[in-house]
This record gives C-alpha cells, sequence and structure tokens, in this order.
C-alpha cells in the first residue's frame, strides 16, 4: 500500500513538473513572438502599409448620392463687367475697375446650384432659385463632371423663388425624380446636394432630417419683394450656394429645392426647401408660360396689428374683440375687390372660412387658387360682418400693370 502510495506521489509530482515547463515555456513562445512583432513594428515604422481589412462602405445615403450626384449642376449668373465693377470694385484700384467696366464682357457675379428634371429631345431642362438667376445678362450651367454649357432661363417666380433654365441635352444622361411632398414624415432621412460656397465645392453633399413639413416660412429678397413657400424644414447642412440644388428623400427622389438657410437668421441646423408638389405646380407653368399667375384682388393693405390703436378707433371703429386682420388701404378701379363691393377700411379676417391675421397668409390663401376661380371673404365694415364672393378675373401682375399705367 506504501509503495503504491510512493507511485502514485511521483506520477503526480512529474505531471505537475512537465505541466510548469509547458506553461513557462508557453509563456516564453508568446512573449518572444510578442516582442518580435513588436520589434517587426519598430523596424517598419518608416514604412507604413495601408490595411487590407475589408468593410462595407456603402449605405442607402451613399447609393443615394451616387445616384443623384449627375442631375446637379452650378449655376453661374454672368452680368456685364460693369456690374461686377459695382459688387467687387473694392478688391482693385480705380483704374483697374473703370477699365473692367468699359469692356461689356459678361463675369460671373453669383453662383448657385439646380437639379436637371427633365429630357425633351436636345434639351434639358434644371430647376434653381430665382435669386440665383436674379439680374442675369448671361447664365453658365457646369454640370457634374466639369462640363460648362450655356444656360437660357424660361422663366421665373419671384413669390415662390423658383426658376427654370434650359440647356443642351447632349451631356445629360440622367433626371432626378420628384417625389410627392404630401408624404414626407418628421424623423425621415434628408440629404443635400449642390455647391456650397460656389462651384469649387460642386456636388457636395450633407445629411439630416426632415424637421418640420409645411412650415409657412416668408422673408423679403434683396429687391424687397416678398417671398413665401410652404417649406421642409431640414437640418442637413445648407450654405450659401446650396440655393437650388435639391433635397431628397432616401429614394433618391427630390421633396424640395432648398431655398434659403434660417430666413435669413445666423442659426444653425435650420435650412428650408421649397416642397416639391409646390415646385412641380410653379415649374409646369414657367415651362408653359414663362411666369406663373396668380390672382390678384386689386388692392392694397396692411396688418390690422400694426396700426396704432387711435386710428383704428378713429377710421376702422371695430367690435373690441377684432384684433387681428387685414385692413384694405386702397381698392384700384376695376379689380375683382371692386366687383364684389370692398372699400376703403373693410377688414379682412376669413378666405373660404379659414382665419387670415396678416397679409402674408391672405397672400398665401389667394396663390392657393388660379385666375378664373371664386372665393369667400369675410370681413368686417365697421362694426358689421359682411361674407362676399369674389371672383378672381384678372391676375395681379396685370392689375399692377394697370395700377403703374394708371
Amino acid at each position: 500500500m506504501v509503495q503504491e502510495n510512493k507511485k502514485i506521489f511521483l506520477v503526480g509530482l512529474a505531471g505537475g513538473v512537465l505541466g510548469a515547463l509547458l506553461i513557462v515555456g508557453g509563456t516564453y513562445v508568446l512573449n518572444d513572438n510578442l516582442l518580435n512583432n513588436q520589434t517587426t513594428s519598430v523596424k517598419n515604422a518608416g514604412n507604413n502599409t495601408v490595411s487590407k481589412n475589408v468593410y462595407k462602405n456603402t449605405s442607402n445615403v451613399t447609393e443615394v448620392v451616387k445616384k443623384v450626384q449627375p442631375t446637379v449642376v452650378s449655376v453661374v449668373n454672368l452680368q456685364s463687367s460693369k456690374a461686377a465693377a459695382t459688387d467687387f470694385g473694392s478688391l482693385f484700384d480705380d483704374s483697374e475697375s473703370e477699365k473692367s467696366s468699359d469692356s461689356g464682357e459678361l463675369e460671373p457675379i453669383s453662383e448657385g446650384s439646380g437639379v436637371i428634371y427633365k429630357k425633351e429631345g436636345d434639351k434639358a431642362y434644371l430647376v434653381t432659385n430665382n435669386h440665383v438667376v436674379d439680374g442675369q445678362q448671361g447664365l453658365e450651367v457646369i454640370l457634374s463632371d466639369g462640363t460648362k454649357v450655356t444656360g437660357e432661363l424660361v422663366g421665373r417666380d419671384v413669390y415662390s423663388d423658383l426658376a427654370v433654365i434650359r440647356i443642351p441635352a447632349d451631356k445629360v444622361t440622367v433626371v432626378a425624380e420628384f417625389a410627392d411632398s404630401s408624404k414626407v414624415a418628421v424623423g425621415e432621412p434628408a440629404i443635400a446636394i449642390g455647391s456650397p460656397l460656389g462651384s469649387k465645392y460642386s456636388n457636395s453633399a450633407t445629411e439630416g432630417i426632415v424637421s418640420a413639413v409645411e412650415r409657412q416660412v416668408t422673408f423679403n429678397n434683396a429687391q424687397g419683394e416678398a417671398i413665401s413657400m410652404t417649406a421642409i424644414q431640414t437640418d442637413a447642412a445648407i450654405n450659401p450656394g446650396n440655393s437650388g440644388g435639391p433635397l431628397l428623400n432616401i429614394e433618391g427622389q427630390v421633396i424640395g429645392i432648398n431655398s434659403n438657410k434660417n430666413a435669413g437668421e445666423a442659426i444653425e441646423g435650420m435650412g428650408f426647401a421649397n416642397s416639391s408638389n409646390d415646385v412641380v405646380t410653379v415649374v409646369n407653368q414657367l415651362e408653359e408660360k414663362g411666369k406663373v399667375e396668380r390672382p390678384g384682388l386689386g388692392i392694397t393693405m396692411d396688418d390690422l396689428s400694426k396700426i396704432p390703436k387711435v386710428r383704428i378707433e378713429k377710421y376702422l371703429k371695430l367690435p373690441s374683440e377684432i384684433k387681428e386682420g387685414i385692413v384694405i388701404l386702397t381698392v384700384a378701379p376695376a379689380t375683382p375687390a371692386e366687383a364684389a363691393g370692398m372699400k376703403q377700411y373693410d377688414v379682412i379676417t376669413e378666405v373660404d372660412g379659414k382665419a387670415v391675421k396678416t397679409s402674408v397668409e391672405l397672400q398665401s390663401a389667394l396663390y392657393k387658387h388660379k385666375v378664373g376661380d371664386t372665393i369667400e371673404i369675410t370681413y368686417y365694415r365697421k362694426e358689421d360682418k359682411k361674407t362676399t364672393k369674389v371672383k378672381l378675373t384678372i391676375d395681379k401682375q396685370a392689375i399692377t400693370q394697370k395700377s403703374t399705367n394708371q
């Protein structure tokens, strides 16, 4: 029994020693390899290589950008060198400015973006912002591959800040598709492509989400003209030069045309795009007529909220509960407003049963209709509340021209 126990002990001891040797040896080998690797790394420090690790570097966004980038262009506004000297003359001495202004050549004044949406025969059509082409005496369009072509202004619309340009189609291979913007949801991805800061950074892509839909955005352009749009709000980065470029959904469809950032305010993460449904309505009219016909009432107006209380009491004499509305200042002869019996100092409060509080809201409600439509206007004449049918028989431009001639 003693002999047997001694034998078991010796076998166990031998096994333990062998195990220890294996552990020590393995550790030595491991450490040796690590040291060798470390030594190799140090030796190759001046001769680095690129990792051959393969990973998936595509996503829905990269597919969208790849698909739509060929349709996005830079739009260069060309004006006479005299106009250019006015803007940029401070960069040169007087003699250089005078020499430039006498040359009569067209020079780049500003740049924006655009997106090609239609190819028909040997011509293609792109949409951009009106402020991108404002004052143009010539247009140069830079395609995604760098090719420069001459653009022809088909028509423009100040109120929606949209314009259509026609270009030769021989270099155009694909066109963009408009989405139904009424289906756009808050929180869905939004991708902007354009030329921030000009064609030097053409086809730049930024990504964000749709922050809000059906924002009624109004502002005045450099000429003081009113601009209003039913906009999609996004936090995708939009910078000067992106104007006129597309805002896209995850399918690569155009959900809006980027028009301005923060409506002129220096706030990050708030950009606005004219919704695609409105864009389609406008570009169809611009293609057909070169302009957008919008009905006019034939009045000048101001917001009731801007009228001093003393004048309200003296001239308007409204019920005390009426705090908001649009005051008619003048009514032009032979206009829809006059035909409907409306007069100076009437205060409009509703259009088609919906409240309107400002002249901008009245204008927006009016522009949802076309020439020939009939609308219902509710207004106050002093303390009397009245409702009348107004036949929109004439467009705003015709009314303005008539007033000017008179």
